[in-house]
């Protein structure tokens, strides 16, 4: 079975995942470090398919997103040397099918595409539909139809808490783990950061998703993605899905699409 590789490319990690054309079967993450050489990246490519018990000579194809430029000739390079695949990446290479009315689509990061793409082939029904990422920085992206519309950039839950305890003497960084449901006044100060960053960010979610759906046609569809929106979603009232692996499964879907077959998805699941 022929199998490819996917890379989300982004400013904290980089996302890896083999795919064969129904499913994600297996995914692994590691730090975006800026001093990676293509030997390094190679060797940790071929120890991720060892782990996954898939062999590289089954590999059609590797196909990246990336908002990190500096790492995509070192990328490619490592595909092509330990891999023997030319990297694709979208939409250089390969592109996305849906019309881009930004007024400068260039500056659209590719991410924002595949998972914008993404959910609209997964959720075909809604005119609409709200795409959320908790990514580095925390993105609100908007389809109608087969368009995408734009959307917003707001700062990212992790990055946004680590700023505060780098610039405060007195706070402590915390972990902002999950640990009620409800919001209760903190008692003490890692419980009134948590709470604080927690259910601010799902208000401010709420409040936005709630604004912009007012702007679109209905009904509107809400989907969370990214590391942190299965904790959020605990809280939350606005979302009608949740796949924190969109972005994957967006490209491989791009990579169905290339071979001209159906992209019967299998990955992640309802809010």
């Amino acid at each position: 079975m022929a199998l490819a590789l996917l890379l989300d490319i982004g400013n904290t990690n980089i996302k890896l995942g083999i795919a064969d054309r129904g499913e994600i079967s297996h995914s692994f993450s590691l730090p975006s470090g800026r001093s990676y050489t293509a030997d390094y990246l190679g060797l940790l490519l071929l120890q991720f398919f060892g782990q996954a018990h898939c062999p590289p000579e089954k590999l059609e194809t590797a196909i990246a997103c990336s908002v990190v430029p500096s790492l995509e000739p070192i990328l490619r390079q490592a595909c092509r040397k330990y891999l023997r695949q030319e990297l694709l990446l979208v939409p250089q290479d390969l592109p996305i099918p849906l019309e881009n009315r930004y007024e400068e689509p260039s500056q659209v990061g590719a991410d924002r595409l595949v998972a914008a793409y993404a959910a609209r082939r997964l959720y075909a029904d809604p005119a609409s539909i709200i795409c959320v990422d908790y990514g580095t920085a925390t993105t609100f992206d908007c389809v109608e139809g087969q368009v995408y519309l734009g959307g917003l950039i707001c700062p990212g839950l992790f990055s946004s808490a680590a700023a505060l305890s780098s610039n405060t003497a007195k706070l402590p960084a915390v972990s902002l783990e999950m640990t009620d449901p409800e919001l209760t006044p903190g008692r003490s100060t890692s419980t009134s950061i948590n709470h604080g960053f927690i259910f601010g960010f799902a208000a401010m979610t709420e409040g936005l998703c709630a604004r912009l759906s007012k702007r679109m046609a209905q009904p509107c569809f809400v989907l969370a993605t990214g590391g942190f929106s299965s904790s959020l979603s605990r809280v939350m009232r606005c979302f009608d899905a949740v796949h924190p692996e969109l972005l994957l499964e967006g490209l491989r879907i791009l990579y169905v699409q290339a071979g001209k077959e159906p992209a019967n998805s299998t990955a992640g699941g309802a809010a």
